[in-house]
């Protein structure tokens, strides 16, 4: 929908956008004065563990949103595995004909393609798990199709100002203002769906980055015995490969990587320092509040968007009546206090600016303070007689909900108040026995359901009652899918983490030298350059444009044509007519996981895509056979966890460190960003004649020099082959 089609979110009057996880929470949207209103679905939702909608249900309250002049945007925006794309152009179409949002949120290029086959008429509305960072993105979304891009978290307000200033006509942009933050870029964590199959990317997130993480000390010690036992252990196994340290140790042998010019691990080094732990990775809630005003007048900026779609009523009516007020009250300072006081009752994490302010590039984490969700109400007494005894800071009232303890932390609890209990009263904590809390643990009122707001909401209730609904109608029809083409075997590339050095410039014909791009590798010898596989990084962001737009058409004039893009708007820094001997292929990064995304990349001049390493082996298995273009594979080397922006506070990078269940993890910055990455490397090399059978036609090895004191792990780096992509 563009801004000519919606006058009423116009630059100078952006929509509040709030977000609803049941229909409680919609209705307190409906009640504050949102003007748009986004959810999910029981499927297809970045947000699974919602209560989310069905579609009759559904119907009505988007009737009654519409009657009220407000808009509603349904969240579709997730990673389509390969058998699931007949049954998102099903749903497309269900919400075509039953339910008419206004728009639909997508991560995945598929629905692009599926939703408009499907006649959905409203707005394609791309996700920031789609990772549109940087101004060309915004030229590339729009030749796409899409109507409405929503902004990184991460953006600078200059940085959001450069994007409004580049976006061009019929492209609206959106930004957050309020809500969770997450540690890493969105559709660049894979962070719980490497430990576990629960994708971030299928909206499955276990939130890895909220637990306590601990570095040096004891847990340096832990990870350096693991390491001894682990090399006696080798020794006793193979003892052709023992020797002798100059400590009079036996160890085993240093294993050489598997690939050519890949240098050996070194043995462990005796841990230095103190231990010290926190939760290094667990972002404060971004909130601007009275700094939203200076989003007001930049271009095409039609949204201010809440996130909390887990979140329950209190929190959505609180935020958005506060949001309401500083955008229509500008310079009024009491209405200002009076929003700054609302958003403190919202129930939330404590506040940041995150990078928000560019004088002030905040880190939004403190790891060593309180980023739980809620209100703190105080903290446990065991009295003498065993009991649980809770005063709180304030009054409680009933169906007032609370949580005892941190959400990470297996044993913490949720539990609603029966009865009012006055400020500094005693409110006895009946919890099961495997949860039973320490004195001193704090309890937190997470939700609140006061008796005012209950009223209004059961006005809205009653209005909502009479509306019919829509029944649901089948759909019969089948999407049009991309013809398949079989993959040509290619040679494999070494991506490597140094700048190659004499005979390492030449490669091999069975193996393409491959760079990450960078102002250092680009400076490399115009004889070498196309030679080279040039890998582009994940994440472009704004000020990095200009630099690598320049990057690469220097390669190009020295006759570079190998070049691997990691997000698919990354196609625009290239000509539009590709030359024949071009070679532009789709990275891993792009997340391609089906056909009919790979149909858009391949319309968009991509000769070859790398897939989503995080699908497992039977839908890695049957791509192939559905695939418009020829695939590729990451079959071994480090593959990181999660990218972030937000720098490191407490943990030092480039030394392991490890998480609460003793698995180990280690950072390191390249350029602006922090690249996690597991103490495993990912290795596939065992499946690799299953998936040359299956059709794929080329492989990547990913080559980091990891930390000196990483230890071997037995654990394999099998991501999700064996397991599910939930």
């Amino acid at each position: 929908m563009s801004q000519t089609e919606n006058p009423s979110a116009s630059p100078r009057k952006p929509e509040i956008l709030a977000p609803a996880g049941d229909a409680s929470s919609f209705l307190a949207a409906l009640a504050a004065g949102a003007d748009a209103i986004y959810l999910g679905l029981k499927h297809f939702s970045a947000r699974m563990q919602a209560e989310n909608f069905g579609l009759t249900e559904l119907s009505r309250l988007t009737d009654l949103a519409h009657a009220e002049n407000a808009r509603v945007y349904v969240a579709m925006n997730t990673l389509v595995k390969p058998g699931e794309s007949a049954a998102a152009y099903r749903l497309a179409a269900r919400l075509a004909r039953q339910v008419r949002p206004d728009g639909l949120i997508i991560q995945d290029l598929a629905m692009l393609d599926l939703a408009r086959q499907a006649g959905f008429e409203g707005g394609l509305f791309l996700s920031t798990l789609a990772n549109l960072t940087h101004p060309e993105a915004l030229l590339q979304a729009r030749g796409l199709g899409a109507d409405r891009v929503i902004l990184p978290r991460e953006l600078s307000i200059d940085e959001i100002r450069r994007m409004g200033e580049a976006c061009p006509d019929g492209l609206d942009l959106e930004c957050f203002i309020h809500g969770a933050l997450c540690y890493c870029v969105s559709g660049r964590c894979y962070w719980s769906s490497y430990m576990g199959g629960k994708s971030g990317l299928r909206g499955r997130c276990v939130q890895p980055c909220r637990r306590i993480y601990r570095q040096g000390g004891a847990a340096a010690q832990a990870l350096f015995r693991n390491a001894e036992n682990e090399e006696q252990e080798a020794v006793r196994r193979d003892g052709k490969n023992a020797r002798t340290s100059r400590d009079g140790r036996s160890v085993r042998e240093a294993r050489p990587f598997e690939l050519e010019g890949k240098t050996a691990r070194r043995a462990p080094r005796p841990p230095r320092g103190k231990e010290h732990s926190g939760r290094f990775f667990s972002c404060l809630d971004l909130s601007l509040d009275v700094l939203a005003k200076t989003l007001l007048d930049i271009p095409h900026l039609v949204s201010w968007k809440i996130e909390g779609r887990k979140k329950g009523p209190h929190y959505v009516y609180h935020v958005v009546t506060a949001y309401r007020m500083l955008r229509d009250n500008v310079g009024d300072p009491k209405a200002r206090k009076t929003a700054e006081e609302i958003l403190e009752m919202a129930l939330g994490r404590p506040g940041s600016r995150a990078r928000f302010l560019p004088q002030k590039n905040n880190v939004p984490t403190t790891p060593d303070g309180q980023t739980s969700s809620g209100l703190l109400a105080g903290k446990i007494r065991v009295e003498p007689d065993g009991r649980l005894v809770l005063k709180p800071h304030f009054e409680l009232l009933p169906q007032d909900y609370l949580r005892v303890g941190v959400e990470d932390e297996r044993w913490h609890a949720t539990l609603p108040v029966t009865r009012r209990i006055p400020k500094a009263g005693s409110l006895i904590l009946r919890l099961p026995k495997h949860k039973t809390p320490k004195a001193g643990t704090p309890v937190f009122l997470i939700d609140r359901r006061e008796p005012e707001l209950m009223q209004l909401l059961k006005a809205w209730q009653a209005r909502l009652e009479v509306l019919p609904g829509r029944p649901s109608t089948a759909v019969d029809s089948a999407p049009r899918l991309p013809s398949a083409v079989k993959s040509r075997p290619r040679a494999d590339m070494l991506l490597r983490a140094t700048l190659p050095q004499g005979r390492e410039t030449r490669g091999s014909r069975n193996q393409l030298l491959a760079l990450w791009l960078s102002p250092r590798s680009a400076e490399i010898s115009r004889t070498v350059a196309p030679r080279v596989a040039w890998w582009l990084p994940p994440v472009v962001w704004p000020e990095e444009e200009d630099s690598l737009r320049r990057m690469i058409a220097r390669l190009w004039r020295d006759g570079a044509r190998h070049f691997v893009c990691n997000a698919p708007w990354q196609r625009g820094f290239f000509p539009a007519e590709l030359p024949e001997d071009a070679d532009l292929l789709a990275g891993p990064f792009c997340n391609a996981a089906n056909a009919p995304a790979l149909g858009v990349l391949a319309g968009m001049g991509f000769a070859g895509a790398f897939v989503s390493p995080e699908l497992a082996r039977e839908d890695l298995l049957a791509l192939p056979g559905q695939s418009p273009l020829p695939l590729g594979m990451v079959l071994s080397g480090f593959w990181p966890v999660g990218l972030s922006r937000f720098g490191l506070l407490g943990v030092k990078a480039n030394e392991p460190f490890m998480s609460p269940k003793g698995e180990v993890f280690w950072a390191r910055q390249y350029g602006g960003n922090i690249w996690l990455y597991p103490g495993w490397p990912l290795d596939l090399t065992a499946k690799r004649q299953e998936l040359t059978a299956a059709g794929y036609g080329f492989f990547v090895h990913i080559q980091e020099n990891p930390p000196a004191g990483l230890p071997e792990a037995r654990r394999q780096g099998l991501f999700n082959w064996d397991g599910a992509l939930l």
